[in-house]
Formats: structure tokens, sequence, C-alpha cells
């Protein structure tokens, strides 16, 4: 590891417990700053509602001065009850078409992240998963807490344990078998981070607004290595958040989600060069193998600074 990686390892590693709550509602009154939450959800009726509880109890609910200002649902086509259960629950909902609609949606976790900076206003946006299962307001108040606290720091990543059933540690697949392995080799200043594609995260809007956002699974990893280009290491950080629980996917899906993670990863290491974007997989059927080949996600949408309602509204 590089030493410039290890020094970072030991200023800018941090666990939940190191800010508690009332210092950082102290930091956020004092400055002025706000905060936006959102969570993207497809078909998250099982989770999502519990997670809006829990960060509404614990962050915006009986606090004079609330750590969150603003919890936005963006839903992208649930067909489920996703968006009654978070209404419900206490978040506004906004559905992705609804954003730009100008823009026709495409497909994709990296598409609504990118929409929901015009739905929400605050100096720190703060992404969270909505499938958490057994979901602690520390996965917000961790990662929020160092933007508070420390100008300096823009990027924060939470980290944490992910168990694969019964299997201490080994969830994050992908991590370990795509994205690790890519970061190590191609930038190695960003090798010290433990769950480099983990989809809770807080930024600076003055930061997220300047960033090409992939509009699939190679979301996290473009807005990571991005971010190093356009800040320096010094201002990313993680925090420790405890242990994460939530939906595994299956192995082809693991595949369609690395391929477009290469994908990315190929874009930012060689701008302009061809890569085939489709993935052939493999189903067993009555007469043996079947391929069946999915398109790997190749758009990506400019940074919002550059988009004419963003500009607008700003200036509003």
């Amino acid at each position: 590891m590089l030493e410039e990686v290890e020094r970072w390892l030991a200023d800018r590693s941090w666990s939940a417990a190191d800010r508690p709550l009332d210092q950082l509602l102290e930091r956020k009154r004092a400055a002025g700053t706000t905060v936006s939450v959102v969570l993207p959800a497809l078909d998250e009726e099982a989770t999502v509602g519990e997670i809006v509880s829990v960060i509404r109890r614990d962050l915006i609910d009986g606090l004079s001065h609330p750590l969150v200002d603003e919890l936005v649902v963006v839903d992208s086509g649930s067909t489920d009850r996703t968006a009654e259960v978070a209404a419900k629950a206490g978040a506004r909902v906004v559905h992705r078409d609804e954003i730009l609609p100008r823009l026709p949606a495409l497909p994709g976790k990296g598409e609504v992240l990118w929409r929901s900076l015009l739905a929400t206003r605050g100096d720190i946006v703060c992404f969270v998963d909505a499938d958490l299962r057994d979901f602690s307001s520390a996965f917000v108040s961790g990662i929020v807490g160092p933007l508070l606290t420390d100008p300096g720091v823009e990027f924060v990543k939470a980290m944490y344990d992910r168990p694969l059933g019964n299997a201490p540690g080994q969830g994050g697949r992908v991590t370990e078998l795509v994205a690790r392995p890519l970061l190590n080799l191609h930038w190695p200043q960003l090798a010290g981070f433990v769950q480099p594609l983990g989809g809770e995260y807080a930024v600076r809007r003055s930061l997220l607004e300047r960033l090409p956002f992939p509009v699939g699974y190679g979301v996290e990893l473009g807005l990571l290595v991005d971010a190093l280009h356009t800040v320096g290491l010094e201002a990313l950080a993680q925090v420790d958040v405890g242990v994460r629980l939530h939906r595994h996917q299956d192995g082809q899906a693991l595949g369609r989600m690395a391929a477009a993670i290469y994908r990315t990863a190929l874009v930012r290491l060689s701008r302009g060069h061809h890569v085939r974007p489709e993935l052939t997989q493999f189903e067993r059927g009555p007469q043996g193998f079947v391929p069946r080949t999915y398109p790997v996600d190749t758009e990506e949408r400019p940074p919002m600074a550059g988009i004419e309602e963003y500009a607008v509204r700003r200036v509003a």
C-alpha cells in the first residue's frame, strides 16, 4: 500500500461513534448547513418504510434542530407498494420520471441518483440504499458527520461488515473480485476504501454537481474515481457504521454488475476507447446451456451543473 494511503487511513477513517449526535447538531446549526437524504428505490416495500421511520425518529422528529432537513425516496418504477409505504412512513416520494421530464429516463441506479440532485436542495446529499435490514440511523449521521465538522472533507463513504448468510465478511463479492483489483491496479490511492461500491455515502452538493454519473451499477466506482481526480484524496474519507444487512443478488446479476463496473473503469482509463457494451451469460435449459446476452450500461449523465433546469433553479 502506498505510504500516502497508509497516512490517509490513519487520518481519514473514523467510527460513527467519534462524532456524537449533539456535536453534529451544534456544528450544523452554527454553520447553517442543510442535509438531504435520498433513498433510490425499486420494489423495496419490505424495507423502505423501516429505513424512513428510523431516520425520522432519530434524526428529524423530536429534535429542535433536525440533522436531516429533507428525506426523499426516488421511486424508479416500482410495481409494489414502495411509494405508498415510504410516504406513509414520512418520506417525500418523487417518481424518477417526474424529475427533468424533457430527458427520457434511462434504467439504472445512477440515473436515479443523478436526477435526485434536481429533486433536493441540501448542501450535503446523503445516499442510502433502500434494501437495508436492521437499519441504524448511524448510517446517516456517521457519514454526514465529517462533512459537518471538517471543511476539508467533501466525500464520505460508509464502511461496514457485509455477511453473506451466516458467513461473516463474505458479502461484497463484486467488490472483492472486480472493484478492489481495479482500484489497486489503476487507482492505488483509493486502495484504502473498505467498501468502494457501497451505496451509502454523503457528498457536498458543490462536488456532486460537477461529476458525471454513470447511469447504472458503475455509478459508485465512477463517482469515487472522479471525486479523487477532482478534489484529491485528502478530501475523501470513510466512516465505520457497523454491519450492513441487505438482499443479495444471484450470480448472474452479479456478473452484469461486474461488467458495468469494469466498463466504467475502462472509460475512465481511456476516454473514447471502444468497449463492447454487451455481456453474454449462460443458463441451463432442457437442451443444455443457453446463452443470454444483456446490454451493459453505456450511458453517462453529464455534471448536473451544466443542466439548464438546474442552473435556473440555482438563480431562483
